[in-house]
């Protein structure tokens, strides 16, 4: 091993290395996220649970590990032989870590609802790729740590547990802070350096502001729902269900749309009702109640009145999410959207439309698919 370390030094593969360590953070950065881009799938899949639970594991074991470089116990040990790798594998696993959340709650995301906290995940994410410089900051450090913490617990025994309600999330919560809080109390007893720099009464201040500010953006219904996730809503002109599919008919919107699979304009004939589907993909064996809760926008009011509230159970497990639907004959023209909510009234997603009422009005682009 050691003629093999003595031979990399030496050769142009180090030289290039080091004269270009200055890059290495950013292209592990890059590569936590590219891989789980590629990599990861289905919440409640076994491989997708081994890494997020690896990359925890392992982000734990490195903040320990780092926090003990210095400390003359482990002179001439592993600790301080490979020390300075030891910032690149706590941002590889931090950038994992955030990488996922972004994906995962991008999925779920109701840009109009959420975007709040969906917006401090990108700057998380982002600010990643800078936090090596500052690696040393305890605060920082454990702020970080908390943070990511917190969230993977927050879907994470849903998935294991099979139910998702404000008890659990509450619980999450309770967990991340006692497990956060015990990293910390082991590294000051073990760390010198870790004595110096922390105020105790400024840390736990500061965890316990991250850990007020994400239960608030909870019950503000600012945090998306995951593992819940609306993979399809479309509002529809017909939908027939024949035996396990559902045949759903549609308009189209224009091709350069492409972000849009139903037309935003619904031409409704008067004895017509208009449909909306929807498709929530959640865990295996998961079950939740969720609604679909009808909005019509009031210009004399200049505000969104709730029409209806229609609710139904789904069951998780399948990979294109479960199917279901409502409708309403009695509408009026104008703005409307359908909010896809949990009985928390957490929202999943959001199909909006706009209503014209015509007796002989007609779709141009109808289509017809199977779900």
């Amino acid at each position: 091993m050691r003629k093999i370390l003595i031979k990399y030094k030496k050769s142009k593969l180090h030289y290039f290395v080091e004269k270009h360590q200055k890059y290495a953070p950013i292209l592990f950065f890059i590569a936590g996220f590219t891989w789980d881009s590629l990599t990861l799938g289905r919440i409640d899949r076994l491989y997708d649970i081994v890494i997020l639970c690896t990359y925890m594991t392992l982000l734990t074991i490195s903040i320990y590990l780092y926090n003990l470089v210095g400390s003359e116990k482990w002179d001439n040990k592993f600790v301080q032989k490979y020390g300075h790798y030891l910032p690149l594998a706590i941002q590889f696993f931090l950038g994992g870590l955030s990488s996922a959340y972004v994906i995962y709650f991008s999925r779920s995301v109701s840009l109009s609802k959420t975007a709040t906290f969906f917006f401090i995940l990108i700057l998380l994410f982002i600010a990643n790729e800078f936090l090596r410089k500052r690696i040393s900051n305890k605060y920082l450090q454990f702020g970080f740590y908390f943070f990511v913490n917190f969230i993977f617990l927050s879907f994470f025994l849903p998935v294991i547990l099979k139910k998702m309600n404000t008890v659990i999330f509450l619980v999450s919560g309770v967990l991340s802070l006692i497990s956060t809080l015990c990293l910390i109390i082991l590294i000051y007893k073990s760390s010198i350096s870790a004595q110096t720099e922390i105020v105790k009464w400024k840390m736990l201040s500061m965890i316990m502001s991250i850990y007020i500010l994400i239960n608030s953006l909870y019950f503000l219904k600012l945090i998306p729902p995951v593992p819940l996730a609306l993979d399809q809503g479309l509002v529809a002109y017909n939908i027939q269900k024949i035996g396990a599919t559902y045949k759903v008919t549609y308009e189209v919107d224009k091709w350069y749309l492409f972000w849009r699979d139903h037309k935003a304009d619904f031409n409704k004939q008067t004895n017509k009702p208009v449909y909306v589907f929807t498709s929530v993909f959640a865990p295996t064996d998961l079950k939740k109640k969720i609604y679909h809760r009808w909005k019509w926008f009031d210009e004399n009011l200049d505000d969104w009145q709730t029409v209806d509230k229609i609710g139904y159970e789904i069951v998780g497990g399948r990979d294109n999410g479960f199917r279901g639907f409502t409708y309403k004959n009695n509408v009026r023209a104008g703005e409307w959207k359908v909010e896809v909510i949990t009985e928390e009234e957490l929202v999943l997603g959001v199909v909006d439309f706009n209503i014209n009422i015509h007796s002989n009005a007609k779709a141009e682009k109808l289509i017809t698919r199977t779900f």
